[in-house]
């Protein structure tokens, strides 16, 4: 067993152990389920009045004395008739509803239900006669497993119960609404206090808190949710991202072209896109014709591609566009700038050949690495090369079309010494792909640039080159992109940074802060010289305090803070603080000037 595997039997026990404890308070409370999830457990309750902060002790030292126990998890099998009649005698009603489905279906997970009633009566699968039971001190629960062999493997210190939540009996608002209990659980004490102080961090780097104290961007209720509003200061980061990211295209090829938010039903239909995404898309009723506003830009590049005549001696043909594209999440999936409805993607697609696809994913894996090293995030990465997984009703295109692609992928990856993993299942529903996992500065994962691979779409549209022989020859379609979404990487970006940004990408990179009134005129050249010179500089003229002023930019995060007194004006200096509060000295404004255009240049 590797050490995941322990970690998730670790945790899935200590629901158990939740659930047991949780019926010593409450002898009356109804059990719902008690599964894993990333950071410990959770177990939902009908419990016979709220819980308060107290109970969460309680019930916590009470878990901790059933881990002191040493008690053992026994396995039992019991038909589903059986197990009826044990539930139904401890008036478990929620027990009883995973048994029918298991019964019937053989699951009882919502979704998979659905499916199964949706289906015909040919499709279904058939439900158990049998199910598993285990048996902890006087508690017995309805489980498949995995467990602990006894809870001597349990650390005491290495859980606590973490908060409650409400949540409707199998995510259905029709059903009753049961009480959430959230626990932590790590291998050891030390795993448990890094996960609550990483928290703690993410907390106070929250880019949504950090966003309306910065003026970065708003979210407008009578805009809607999902679709932020870009402040100014914000709109630099996003320029200067956007215009970063270009530069590492334009000496490559690359060819920049512009496409609408809508297009006509057909084209995603011919795509596979209207039925992949179903109720995501935004759909508008023109005069005549029906719209979608566009869920993806590739579909519009296929267009682009297909209204040229291009030959062997063309390929490969490269487009590069930040464009919009629009899906319809659900309104509790939405926040900030992490999860939108609106998506700027710095979207790229590539049209070459068979024999171009390990070149091209090589220049596309040195544009990531030169992007994500200028970010910081370049450290502790691994790549996901996501492909097929069993049930291939999921995907577009032939057998051998997605051998030859994961192969294509693969051997691209090994050839770029990527340090990759296959992940089954994970592919795109029309290609395999390599998609990049960086960590940000307090060790978060997040899932950011990604390369596709794609023989499905070509087919789909019919697109050709003409050959060496002057026939027609399908390309490959490689689609990629760097930040994955502007608005994502920029929240991503505000918390990996707290705020503070570094001098190339922060919105005001120095501050001007005259001591008094009688420092203004030179303040103002000073500001005015840093300007004309490309530098992003900000005037604070108010008749305020200087430790009000640095306290202002420091605030707002300011990297450089320009103190200027009657010594600053008659030597022609400024003196230097930075955001950290250190003293630099002062420095005449071409020296400073020279510093600054350095850092920005690069990307210190």
């Amino acid at each position: 067993m590797n050490q995941d595997e322990q970690l998730s039997n670790i945790r899935h026990s200590l629901a158990h152990l939740l659930a047991s404890s949780v019926l010593e308070v409450f002898p009356d409370a109804k059990l719902g389920v008690g599964p894993v999830i990333d950071n410990g457990f959770y177990y939902d309750f009908q419990l016979p009045r709220p819980l308060t902060p107290d109970d969460l002790k309680d019930i916590e030292k009470k878990m901790k004395k059933l881990v002191g126990k040493k008690l053992a998890f026994e396995r039992q099998e019991l038909s589903t008739t059986e197990a009826t009649k044990f539930f139904k005698d401890a008036d478990q009603p929620f027990k009883l509803d995973l048994i029918s489905a298991l019964e019937k279906f053989g699951t009882t997970s919502a979704d998979e239900i659905l499916n199964a009633e949706q289906a015909t009566s040919s499709e279904q699968s058939g439900g158990v006669d049998t199910v598993s039971l285990y048996k902890t001190g006087e508690f017995t629960d309805l489980c498949r497993g995995g467990h602990v062999e006894n809870t001597s493997e349990i650390d005491a210190d290495s859980f606590k119960l973490d908060k409650i939540a409400g949540a409707y009996w199998r995510g259905d608002e029709k059903n009753p609404q049961l009480t959430r209990i959230y626990g932590l659980a790590f291998e050891n004490k030390e795993a448990l206090d890094e996960y609550l102080h990483m928290r703690e961090e993410a907390e106070k780097r929250d880019h949504k808190k950090l966003g309306r104290e910065l003026k970065l961007f708003t979210i407008s209720d009578l805009v809607g949710a999902g679709l932020p509003l870009i402040q100014p200061k914000g709109m630099v980061i996003r320029k200067t991202i956007e215009d970063y990211l270009w530069s590492l295209h334009a000496d490559k090829g690359y060819s920049r072209v512009w496409t609408p938010h809508i297009a006509k039903e057909a084209l995603y239909e011919t795509s596979g896109h209207a039925a992949k995404f179903g109720d995501e898309l935004f759909r508008v009723q023109g005069k005549e014709d029906k719209f979608i506003m566009k869920p993806m830009n590739c579909p519009h590049h296929m267009q682009l591609y297909a209204d040229n005549q291009f030959s062997y001696r063309d390929m490969p043909v490269r487009y590069f566009e930040p464009a919009t594209v629009y899906r319809d999440e659900k309104s509790g999936q939405l926040g900030g700038l992490t999860r939108v409805r609106s998506i700027t993607q710095d979207d790229g697609h590539l049209f070459c050949r068979v024999s171009q696809i390990e070149q091209e994913v090589s220049m596309i894996v040195s544009v990531i690495t030169e992007f994500y090293s200028s970010v910081g995030m370049l450290d502790s990465y691994w790549v996901s090369l996501s492909v097929r997984g069993e049930d291939k009703s999921k995907y577009l295109g032939e057998d051998s079309v997605w051998e030859m692609a994961e192969s294509s992928l693969e051997q691209a990856a090994k050839a770029n010494n990527l340090p990759y993993k296959r992940m089954v299942g994970e592919a795109a529903f029309y290609g395999p792909k390599l998609d990049f996992m960086f960590k940000d500065s307090i060790g978060r994962e997040w899932q950011l640039a990604t390369i596709q691979c794609d023989f499905n779409l070509p087919a789909r549209f019919e697109l050709a080159y003409k050959n060496e022989k002057g026939e027609d020859e399908q390309p490959v379609v490689i689609h990629r992109a760097i930040s994955g979404s502007l608005e994502r990487f920029m929240g991503i970006l505000i918390e990996h940074y707290a705020g503070a940004f570094p001098v190339w990408l922060a919105p005001v990179q120095a501050s001007v802060l005259p001591i008094s009134d009688k420092h203004l005129d030179y303040a103002q050249d000073v500001k005015q010289q840093l300007h004309e010179a490309g530098i992003r500089v900000e005037l604070d003229d108010r008749s305020e305090s200087i430790g009000k002023k640095i306290r202002e930019a420091t605030k707002q995060k300011v990297p450089y803070m320009l103190v200027v007194g009657d010594k600053e004006v008659e030597a022609g200096k400024v003196a230097i603080r930075n955001l950290a509060g250190d003293d630099l000295g002062t420095m005449t404004i071409p020296d400073l000037i020279n510093k600054l255009q350095q850092e920005i240049t690069t990307k210190a």
